[in-house]
């Protein structure tokens, strides 16, 4: 998450973070009512547009970026639950698993290093979206929104991965 408080420093505004209006509920319906993972990706980013919509000084780069943030931290929650549910279901697989060839890995594992690979991937992909502001304002933004749709789709793949 440094990397976030680094894109808010970017988006530097006298608009408060308490004066953002925001809520998790738009989000939080729209996945109710997703029918498959194409229409749950669609649902990124729902509840940060409202906020910047309803939020005083919101379309300003700090709003966007606190807005974005808001709604980064709700699919980090979820991201991180989702994890922690599959590595539960990871564990129980290799406790009844039959071992496989020398040297094989796990579910956990796996698991495991497909997660941390991931962060190394979603910090680049990140870093390459924000570069291609080349220092301008949107750079702190697009770095967070960025983030926000990169946790999103993989607490989405986790999702599907545990159900």
């Amino acid at each position: 998450m440094k990397r976030v408080a680094l894109a808010l420093m970017l988006c530097a505004s006298p608009l408060a973070a308490q004066d953002l209006q925001y809520t998790d509920r738009g989000t939080e319906i729209c996945l109710a009512d997703a029918d498959g993972f194409a229409a749950e990706m669609a649902c990124v980013g729902v509840s940060a547009n409202q906020c910047m919509e309803d939020s005083p000084g919101g379309s300003s780069t700090y709003g966007m970026g606190g807005c974005l943030d808001r709604e980064l931290q709700f699919w980090d929650q979820r991201l991180n639950d989702n994890y922690a549910a599959v590595m539960v279901q990871a564990k129980r697989m290799d406790a009844d698993a039959i071992p496989g060839p020398e040297g094989s890995p796990g579910v956990a594992d796996a698991l495991r290093e497909m997660q941390r690979a991931w962060i190394v991937f979603r910090d680049k992909a990140c870093t390459y979206e924000a570069s291609l502001w080349q220092g301008g304002t949107g750079r702190g933004p697009a770095a967070i929104n960025c983030l926000m749709h990169q946790t999103a789709r993989q607490a989405l793949s986790l999702d599907v991965w545990e159900g």
